[in-house]
């Protein structure tokens, strides 16, 4: 995924940061709204840590083109 994020910011596009901040955006508003109406969500162990995992990888991919771009 870096090569490409550094391959968009070399010809000076913002392109890559607003995918991935959009995507960030669009995975909060979804786990804000499964959040509030399901009280058990995420149901185990393993659900809570795939939902961290791509929140994570979501932000850091975010960061990145952030600075990448800037």
């Amino acid at each position: 995924m870096l090569p490409l994020i550094a391959a968009v910011a070399e010809h000076g596009s913002k392109t890559a940061f607003y995918v991935a901040g959009g995507a960030l955006a669009c995975w909060a508003v979804l786990i804000g709204v499964i959040g509030v109406t399901r009280p058990a969500f995420p149901r185990g162990a393993g659900a809570a840590r795939g939902v961290m995992a791509v929140s994570g990888v979501l932000m850091v991919a975010a960061m990145a083109t952030a600075v990448i771009t800037s």
